[in-house]
């Protein structure tokens, strides 16, 4: 299952950009600084709300993030 993406996004310094999502563990609103010159990214970081670890994967291109998810790490 995928957690809602919001279209919001500040870009921080060259290379970072802030993304909004929900946790898809306590569904609060959360965001992460992404990296968005590297292509395709996997990791997992916890969430500041709740401290659950979120799977991470992204896919950067031409300096936007093209594509988003946040699941459970867990499962």
């Amino acid at each position: 299952l995928s957690t809602a993406i919001f279209k919001t996004a500040r870009f921080m310094m060259f290379g970072e950009e802030e993304f909004f999502f929900q946790c898809p563990y306590c569904w609060a609103n959360i965001s992460m600084l992404l990296e968005n010159q590297y292509g395709a990214q996997e990791y997992i970081e916890d969430c500041e709300v709740c401290c659950q670890p979120i799977q991470i994967q992204y896919t950067s291109e031409d300096g936007q993030i093209i594509s988003f998810n946040a699941v459970k790490a867990d499962e």
